[in-house]
């Protein structure tokens, strides 16, 4: 205990003068002590344990629904054989990561979901609908129908049909097996049949959608080609008819043709070439012959060279009349030719595309009745013999363990929010005072059989506490043993008054002679202990009313005198710091071997701080388990500060049953036999 907190007040209470140095703790938990607290309590944390194992099992037997899961397998086929040799509309699906995943939430797709619920017919099913369980006892409708109030609006059909897919969902999962194309469709219901029955329709379900998905795509590309081939057909039509029309305007014959009459305009030109040069070789030979003075234009040879040149002139012009309309007559020819294969292009165009798209139009078409699924189902989901919830061994194993963690936190938690001594060990520790005695619980109902139960016990464990306390006392200074003793405590009830009786009990027992004074005046309670009172007390010999002869009294059966208190009319704390409070105690020492002093306790007046300064020794008693820290650690440096000396501590109505409840039974053997009468 003392390892598992630090209790600052004490560091702080305790004064330079302090006769015994203040234990340092520790800032860091001490294992070793944090094992002997779980020690001291393993009654309690096997009791927690029991407890929790006990629960675990009645939830076993009558709380828990066993629940069955079923696993279907179904695997992707990424590379699928060709049925015919068609180029495939709707292409397979490949086999990398993203494609996986996807499929995954294809299964798990509230499309599906709905698909399985509407053919497993689930919204009549009371473990997915909730409308349809019967209304538990502890809930708002049977507090509703309790008073008289009207039941809640039954929940709309879509409504309660949206709530059943999501508990269908949240019941079924799906997952890739690793490094493979295998998914794990897994179902958990309430009953076995069921959970098969899902897991397996879900896989047919997936399987019948990739081919119904195919089969739609499939489908409307066949309408959108049929479609496309009828425009493209049109098209072709239309083309072909501007062909043929043009075709029949036109004087072209063909493209050969047109290469003819290049070739004659070759010709032609090549002629007109070669006359020319004639032409040329006549003007030069007329020119001559004109030169010739023997030469005149009568002359048949002059008349023959210019009727040559005006032949090879005429020819030249009827040539070139020629090569001009061929020239007009290729251009024509050629705009047409342009034109015409323009018009041959765009109609052989339309005529491939068209029969592209027929062939393809023909193979969609025969491939909507050879579609396949891209997955097979590879295992179907057989039955389970045994529940897989709840794990009766787990459940009761957790149960148990967690259980007996929490014994074992609240013994923890207690020891650390415990703020009161329940060792003298850590008593002496935290305050730095010797502990002088450990008093018991004495079992007695009434404060006045205190006297006879020690009396009548002298064996008893209380009986032989007193008399350890007594001889711890009397003994701390062999020298000079105290004369005059004086008792507190930190608040009333912590056992003071019955220590002192006993202690003037046990005294007197020695052959002492002993006096018990009441300094309470303000309570006044020896008379609960002893019948015998005179009218006169401790004020009336303090003010000289009354002499101690006749103030004291001699309780019968008892070897001790007591003084008792008397209410006083002024305030206490002067009576006891006034010159005759002093001189009563030096005259005391005369007449008695001991004077006990019951004091009132600190905190709650400053009587015991005056009183303590004319004592001998100041015994401080601490209850067991109920006066705190914070209590003690005031009530000593209360004392401290006005130097009081303290002889020591006494740890008092220790409780044994307590002790053992508290697990300190076993370490502490030494108590056991003041737990005896």
């Amino acid at each position: 205990m003392d390892g598992l907190g630090v209790n600052t007040a004490f560091r702080r209470a305790a004064p330079r003068q302090s006769p015994i140095a203040e234990a340092q703790a520790p800032d860091e938990i001490d294992l070793r002590d944090t094992a002997l607290t779980l020690w001291r309590g393993k009654v309690w944390i096997m009791s927690a344990s029991i407890i929790g194992a006990a629960f675990a099992l009645g939830y076993l037997l009558f709380l828990a629904v066993p629940t069955y899961t079923a696993s279907a397998s179904v695997a992707l086929e990424s590379q699928q054989p060709q049925v015919v040799d068609l180029d495939s509309v709707v292409s397979g699906l490949g086999g990398d990561q993203s494609t996986i995943n996807t499929e995954v939430e294809v299964i798990r797709s509230r499309r599906l979901m709905s698909q399985l619920v509407d053919a497993l017919n689930l919204v009549d099913d009371p473990e997915f609908n909730k409308a349809l369980r019967p209304v538990p006892r502890l809930s708002l409708e049977s507090l509703r129908q309790l008073i008289g109030r009207t039941p809640a609006a039954p929940v709309p059909p879509d409504i309660a049909r949206q709530s059943v897919i999501d508990a269908v969902m949240a019941q079924t999962s799906v997952t890739n097996i690793r490094q493979s194309y295998v998914f794990q469709i897994t179902s958990t219901t309430e009953d076995p049949a069921k959970s098969a029955m899902i897991a397996n329709t879900l896989a047919t379900l997936y399987i019948q959608d990739q081919v119904t998905v195919k089969f739609e795509k499939t489908e409307q590309a066949t309408e959108w080609l049929t479609g496309r081939v009828t425009e493209l057909q049109i098209a072709l039509e239309n083309a072909e008819a501007a062909l043929k029309d043009y075709s029949s305007s036109t004087d072209l014959i063909s493209a050969e043709g047109l290469i003819a009459l290049n070739r004659q305009m070759k010709d032609l030109r090549d002629r007109n070439a070669d006359l020319r040069q004639n032409l040329e070789s006549a003007e030069t030979r007329l020119a001559e012959l004109q030169t010739s003075a023997r030469s005149t234009n009568a002359d048949p040879t002059i008349l023959r060279a210019m009727t040559d040149r005006d032949r090879i002139a005429a020819q030249i012009a009827a040539v070139e009349q020629s090569i001009t309309e061929l020239t007009a007559r290729i251009a024509h020819q050629s705009d047409e030719l342009v034109q015409l294969q323009q018009y041959q292009r765009e109609a052989e165009a339309s005529r491939l595309i068209y029969e592209y798209f027929l062939g393809r139009m023909k193979e969609t078409a025969v491939q909507q009745g050879i579609q396949q699924a891209d997955s097979r189902v590879l295992s179907h989901a057989p039955v389970p013999l045994d529940p897989t919830a709840p794990r009766k061994s787990l459940v009761l194993g957790l149960s148990t363990v967690l259980a007996a963690f929490l014994g074992a936190a609240l013994i923890l938690l207690r020891e650390f929010a415990q703020n009161t001594f329940r060792l003298p060990e850590e008593l002496e520790a935290k305050t730095g005072y010797p502990i002088l005695g450990k008093i018991p619980m004495i079992p007695t109902k009434r404060r006045k059989s205190v006297q006879a139960y020690l009396k009548t016990k002298p064996n008893s464990a209380a009986a032989e506490a007193v008399r350890n306390l007594r001889t711890s006392l009397l003994l701390g200074n062999l020298d000079r043993p105290p004369q005059i003793i004086m008792s507190t405590s930190s608040i009333p009830g912590e056992g003071k008054t019955t220590q002192s009786i006993a202690m003037a009990q046990n005294l007197a027992d020695m052959g002492k002679s002993v006096l018990l004074v009441e300094g309470d005046i303000r309570r006044c309670v020896f008379r609960e202990y002893f019948d015998k009172a005179g009218p006169d007390g401790l004020l009336s010999v303090l003010t000289g009313n009354a002499p101690l002869a006749n103030a004291v009294t001699r309780p019968a059966g008892e070897g001790f005198d007591v003084l008792m208190g008397e209410k006083p009319t002024t305030n206490a704390a002067d009576i006891f710091s006034s010159h005759r409070f002093a001189d009563f105690l030096d005259g005391l020492r005369k007449t008695y071997d001991h004077v006990i002093i019951d004091s009132p306790p600190v905190l709650a007046v400053t009587d015991a701080r005056i009183i303590g300064l004319a004592t001998d020794a100041v015994i401080y008693t601490v209850k067991w388990d109920s006066t705190t820290h914070r209590q003690v650690a005031d009530g000593l440096k209360s004392l401290e500060q006005v130097n009081v000396n303290i002889s020591g501590l006494v740890l008092s109505q220790i409780s044994g049953k307590g002790m053992k409840r508290y697990g300190y039974g076993d370490s502490y053997g030494s108590y056991q036999a003041y737990y005896q009468s």
